[in-house]
């Protein structure tokens, strides 16, 4: 067969005359014109004849036919582009419109933490998808795909009733693709396909039963999926994509062939309620050798994952025929017009293709354990940021100013002055410095990278490697910096300057120990007294005053010290936990926060590819 151009695809029917045939006649194309056929019958060669006999010569484009043939072969013709043609758009159902919907935003969700290679499919589907829903819902295109010499081209003869598509020995034979459609309002989908109005066809009504049962349908003849030419293949993988079905014709010597399955068939497993598998050239094969051909077909289709429909479940047709011969054509034309008339493969082909595109995108998406932040995980990162900053060392510092002036304020005057003039160099502003040294330094800023890596592996955790590459930068985004932010937390939430507040029985416990040193300077001023002779000789009294102070004052000082270790205590707690608190919530806003927003978005777009797979996510992102 030679390849159908522009200058070989040529026809010879005559124009039906009738005023309500909105068809024009077949018109050879010669020269970039187009020539009618309403001429007399021409010699022998290279034209018509009245004895001419057989539909073709030679497989090229040179056409012999009688003179009912020709009556016949008129109706192979294309509608006039002028008549509008008023089209019902495609209706997809709830379900996939939900899908599709789910689709569209988690490709929107998901543009800055995937590539566009990996989204690449997503927006074609998504964008066949609208294209495909504009166009007319009363109608259904089938490809008929095939291999060199599978009997394609003559199968799509035969379902339009009269030749169309170029058959013969020379390959490859079908250059182009080819429509022929059995009612009208295609020609927007046809023209989707990229067929030029050159290459589209009207079949031969037989009968008025005929045409009715395959109104709708739009049937394209593809060139050769192994064709040696490379733009044939290119041309059959394009349409392929734009299809609602596909009828793949295969023949007794190439049914098993690798390039079919692995290239075509294993690939669109998923398109299984979409496809016909009809074994051609039955004639061929003697006695029972076609159901055993047939069987290992069906054979070969279940180890490529293609569900049959057999017992009335949805999935693939399989069916055994000749194009020459006739034999099983009716059940294919029978099949082809019930699969018509139901008007739902393009959705299931849509549906197809998100099942597709879910399953490929599985492994960005989906995790089968729970994910996310646990309590445990923030309270330890907050642990470390407070180890970190010093709280537990400030807090102790805290108490142990709290104690210090506790013993300032009840302690014994004699204490006192000598504590005063030990510390009188030192000053007395209560504030504590948490880390002094540039060891220290180093240290704390070590141990908050520590806590960032760590929380930060631990919240990705079992994310796909996209989004836990994601949280692992917001984590480190937010963890530069922290180390100073922290420095200056400290600072701002240490101690107060001066003293620490006093409770209200120190009063009491400075009175007490007012006494006791009056006390001891009455009954020292007593003896003196006596002494001098100023009063009379009596060591009782004054010796037991002095006493009662002397040992009153210390007895005062331990009581007030006792009495102190519940609120210094209480004092350095409050401390402690003053600056944890700031720590945490230095860590929470630029550390936590935008691991947590990461994590967030992932349960958003967890949700929606559970919706794009028709399924509630059951694992998704725990609490951000």
């Amino acid at each position: 067969m030679t390849a159908v151009t522009d200058q070989d695809h040529t026809e010879h029917p005559e124009h039906p005359e009738h005023p309500e045939h909105p068809e024009r006649s077949e018109c050879a194309e010669r020269s970039g014109r187009s020539e009618c056929s309403e001429r007399p019958e021409r010699d022998a060669e290279g034209s018509l004849g009245p004895d001419a006999a057989g539909p073709w010569d030679d497989g090229l484009i040179a056409r012999r036919v009688n003179g009912s043939a020709g009556e016949e072969q008129c109706r192979v013709t294309e509608p006039r582009a002028s008549v509008p043609q008023k089209v019902t758009p495609l209706a997809y159902g709830p379900h996939l419109g939900a899908r599709l919907d789910a689709l569209r935003e988690l490709v929107g969700l998901s543009r800055t933490r995937l590539d566009n290679r990996t989204l690449a499919q997503a927006g074609r589907i998504l964008d066949e998808a609208a294209a495909r829903r504009g166009l007319s819902g009363q109608h259904t295109v089938v490809a008929l795909a095939g291999a060199t010499g599978s009997g394609k081209s003559q199968l799509f003869n035969t379902l339009a009733g009269v030749p169309i598509s170029e058959t013969g020995v020379r390959r490859p034979t079908t250059a182009a693709p080819i429509a022929c459609s059995w009612s009208d309002g295609a020609a927007s989908l046809i023209e989707r396909l990229g067929i030029p109005p050159r290459l589209r066809r009207r079949p031969l009504q037989v009968t008025a039963d005929a045409d009715d049962r395959l109104r709708g349908l739009v049937l394209v003849d593809l060139p050769d999926h192994d064709s040696a030419a490379v733009q044939h293949r290119e041309q059959v993988d394009r349409v392929l994509g734009l299809v609602d079905a596909v009828i793949w014709v295969v023949d007794p010597e190439k049914y098993a062939d690798a390039m079919l399955h692995e290239r075509y068939l294993r690939p669109m497993a998923a398109h299984a309620e979409v496809m016909f598998i009809v074994l051609n050239q039955v004639d061929r094969l003697p006695g029972e050798a076609a159901e055993q051909v047939l069987d290992d077909l069906r054979r070969l289709l279940d180890e490529d994952g293609i569900v049959l429909g057999e017992y009335g479940e949805p999935g693939t047709t399989v069916l055994a025929l000749s194009a020459l011969t006739g034999e099983g054509v009716g059940d294919l034309r029978e099949a082809l017009g019930r699969f018509v008339a139901e008007r739902g493969a393009p959705a299931r082909r849509i549906s197809a293709d998100v099942d597709i595109a879910a399953a490929r995108l599985w492994p960005v998406y989906a995790t089968r354990h729970r994910t996310g932040l646990s309590e445990e995980a923030r309270e330890e990162f907050s642990d470390r940021l407070a180890d970190a900053v010093g709280a537990t060392a400030a807090g102790e510092a805290a108490e142990r100013a709290w104690l210090r002036n506790a013993n300032r304020a009840c302690g014994t005057p004699w204490l006192r002055l000598w504590r005063w003039c030990r510390q009188r160099s030192e000053p007395s502003t209560g504030r504590v410095t948490l880390r002094g040294h540039p060891d220290e330094e180093v240290t704390a800023r070590q141990r908050v990278e520590q806590a960032v890596r760590t929380v930060a592996d631990r919240a990705s955790a079992g994310l796909p490697a996209p989004w836990a590459q994601a949280v692992r930068e917001a984590a480190v985004r937010g963890s530069q910096g922290l180390p100073a932010a922290l420095d200056e937390l400290a600072v701002r939430a240490g101690l107060p300057p001066g003293r620490p507040p006093r409770p209200g029985w120190w009063p009491v416990a400075v009175l007490a120990q007012v006494s006791m040193t009056a006390l001891q300077f009455a009954g020292g001023l007593w003896l003196l007294a006596q002494i001098i002779g100023v009063m009379a000789p009596n060591l009782g009294v004054p010796v037991l005053l002095m006493v009662i102070g002397i040992v009153g004052g210390p007895i005062v000082e331990w009581s007030c010290r006792m009495a102190a270790r519940g609120p210094a205590r209480r004092y350095g707690l409050e401390a402690e936990r003053r600056l944890r608190e700031a720590a945490s919530g230095c860590g929470r806003a630029r550390v936590l926060d935008p691991v947590a927003a990461e994590l967030l978005r992932y349960r958003e777009v967890r949700e929606q590819y559970g919706r794009v797979t028709g399924v509630v996510a059951g694992t998704g992102a725990g609490r951000g």
